[in-house]
């Protein structure tokens, strides 16, 4: 009978060493399996996710009635009413009637906010145009080149006899829609460009 109770413990003892043995490789193929979904979900994540979502910060100039003139540092898709609060508010003779608040600005842009007495000294050159920026008024009168309407910058549409500040950003506001100009006569497109403003311009420009 003692015989028979040691070959039974020997047997018990081998079951339950089987059993454990298999506890554990079952345990360890789960974390194993675990571990590779883990470093499979890893790998699908970008590593750069964290960076493309940084914005990157734009840098304008304002001038005019606004409580601290110069350079600017702000947040892309910033509007023009950010850079007026970020330069501490307007003046009291600040004139907002031709500037559009939710313009949204662009890296290297000048912003410049006119008195009130500038409103009907300038009416002629800065013309009566809403939802623009209003830009630094230039001299007009000084000699012409020829200038590429598809391509030119705000300061050398600008240089344009009979062009003011609004009109200039209404081409560029056309560009961006439209796409580029095939003929020059297409500028007349642009609203406040009539025949007769067509007429003083047309040997100033080209689409080259």
């Amino acid at each position: 009978m003692n015989q028979l109770n040691r070959k039974q413990k020997i047997i018990a003892i081998i079951i339950v060493t089987i059993i454990g043995i298999g506890i554990y490789c079952y345990t360890d193929a789960i974390e194993n399996t675990n571990n590779e979904e883990i470093e499979n979900v890893l790998e699908v994540v970008p590593t750069n996710t964290i960076e493309e979502t940084e914005e990157k910060n734009i840098f304008v100039h304002i001038a005019g009635c606004v409580q601290k003139e110069g350079m600017l540092e702000l947040s892309s898709n910033s509007r023009i009413a950010d850079a007026i609060e970020k330069a501490g508010g307007l003046t009291q003779d600040a004139d907002l009637s031709d500037i559009n608040l939710a313009y949204i600005l662009e890296d290297g842009m000048k912003i410049y906010i006119p008195n009130q007495n500038e409103r009907q000294e300038n009416n002629e050159i800065t013309e009566n145009i809403p939802n623009t920026a209003t830009m630094q008024i230039q001299d007009t009168n000084k000699k012409q080149d020829v200038i590429n309407i598809n391509t030119a910058t705000q300061e050398e549409l600008d240089t344009l006899p009979g062009i003011g500040p609004a009109t200039v950003i209404k081409i560029i506001e056309y560009r961006k829609e439209k796409g580029k100009f095939k003929q020059k006569e297409e500028i007349k497109e642009v609203s406040g460009i009539g025949e007769a403003k067509y007429e003083k311009i047309k040997e100033y420009i080209s689409v080259k």
